[in-house]
């Protein structure tokens, strides 16, 4: 016989709260994950999409990179170069990133004969497509937010779900930790969704909780509050007086997250004739960059080369500029230049991306992604299931005076994420402009 659930206003409350945010966010959590799903193994996909591209035979010595770039100024003689990318291995091709008309192309290079393997639209790079659903569906900036909505009610289903599943009576293990099976189909189906979903939860959480700071409001927010707390970034990241740009890195180049509100040095002009990339690269070798960097290239007099890698593990992180007259390096921010916030912020980027520990890492997150699928489907069934023929079947709504201990905990949501806090308010005027006013919708969601 199937165990009755406790029929206590905190409890409806918490049960009516989870099952909203369930049918509503539960569409897309599944399209996060599946889209996290695919790009946990970007490399791989990759490698099989551009094997062509990327793969080289190694054949003496590489020629500078100053002529790999000459030879694709010829072949687009209109465009401007913006990026360099030499290859992390000895048989991995150069990437030459430039702009013509109107759009962003990647060169692949030879670089033992300099020759072009091929060239590739940044705007169908499949993986890059994938990235953007999983961050923004496609939709710029109201996409963003959106996804960082649904992220954040997560949490919402995340706490109220645990306090759903947490057994009010000595029931063993059965039903905790792992689903009854010989208990009635009922009985199956509440078990197989809320063991799945206690088990994945921790792992659930850190995925939020690692991908809110790439998120535009939240994470924006988050960042600017990191950068400008305690001293800053470290006097040790300068070389000479820190520089006087308004300008933040991010705006020039693709750099790790810490070093994003880096502010930019000027290059001192001073009638100096440019730096050759192939001095850049030397320097970039000789202050140990990872081999995954690649070099921003200046297109303004006052400019200067930034170097930027995103290596799979966050320790090996380091973004410097360069003055492109002199080739003095004017900052260069690592990993252990970063305050305890940011080195936090880099390890969980890399755990999320599943690249810190390889392979590991990313089977540890497949199966958390699978989780989530399978738990927002299973509640989906669940509800479908005991769903009446009138109406969607939510709990009915306690008195407002019944509510004061989990409204409070909503309010400290909401206050920790401000969109959640938002939702709250609109959702608290919908309610008292038209559910409430409305009997046949106040009847249909049990209000």
């Amino acid at each position: 016989m199937e165990t009755k659930q406790p029929n206590t206003s905190l409890y409806r409350t918490v049960w009516r709260w989870h099952f909203y945010a369930g049918i509503i966010f539960a569409p897309l959590l599944i399209i996060l994950a599946a889209t996290g799903s695919i790009y946990l193994f970007k490399p791989q996909i990759e490698h099989l999409l551009y094997q062509d591209y990327q793969e080289v035979i190694q054949q003496g010595d590489k020629i500078p990179a100053s002529q790999q770039i000459e030879n694709v100024k010829k072949l687009y003689p209109d465009a401007v170069v913006t990026k360099y990318h030499p290859g992390d291995t000895a048989s991995r091709s150069s990437e030459v990133s430039i702009t013509a008309n109107n759009e962003s192309l990647t060169i692949f290079i030879d670089p033992y004969t300099g020759k072009s393997i091929g060239e590739l639209n940044d705007e169908d790079r499949i993986m890059d497509k994938i990235e953007e659903i999983h961050g923004e569906l496609m939709a710029g900036t109201l996409g963003d937010r959106i996804v960082e909505l649904a992220a954040c009610w997560a949490v919402v289903l995340i706490v109220s779900g645990l306090y759903l599943w947490y057994p009010k009576k000595k029931q063993g293990l059965s039903g905790v930790l792992f689903p009854r099976i010989n208990k009635g189909k009922n009985t199956f189906r509440r078990d197989l969704h809320a063991v799945p979903a206690f088990w994945i939860s921790a792992g659930m959480l850190f995925l939020i909780m690692t991908g809110l700071p790439w998120s535009g409001f939240w994470g924006s927010n988050f960042q600017s509050l990191a950068t400008n707390s305690g001293s800053g970034y470290p006097p040790s990241i300068w070389s000479g007086s820190a520089p006087t740009s308004s300008i933040k890195t991010k705006d020039i180049a693709d750099v790790p997250w810490a070093a994003e509100n880096l502010d930019v040095p000027i290059s001192d002009i001073q009638g100096f004739i440019p730096l050759s990339i192939d001095d850049v690269v030397t320097i970039a070798n000789r202050e140990g960059m990872h081999p995954s960097y690649s070099i921003n290239i200046p297109n303004e007099t006052d400019g200067v080369y930034t170097l930027s890698a995103f290596p799979p593990k966050a320790q090996d992180e380091a973004t410097i500029h360069i003055d492109q007259y002199s080739g003095a390096v004017l900052a260069d921010y690592r990993y252990d230049h970063y305050g305890l916030i940011g080195k936090i912020v880099a390890w969980g980027i890399t755990l999320h991306k599943g690249t810190q520990f390889g392979l590991i890492n990313q089977i540890i997150s497949l199966l958390i992604c699978l989780g989530i699928m399978l738990v927002a489907f299973s509640g989906f069934y669940l509800w479908w299931k005991r769903k009446p023929k009138k109406g969607l079947g939510a709990p009915k709504a306690p008195p407002i005076k019944n509510m004061k201990s989990f409204l409070t905990l909503l309010i400290g949501l909401g206050i920790l994420f401000p969109l959640v806090g938002l939702s709250l308010i609109v959702v608290w005027l919908i309610d008292w402009l038209i559910i409430k006013r409305i009997p046949a919708v106040k009847k249909f969601l049990n209000s």
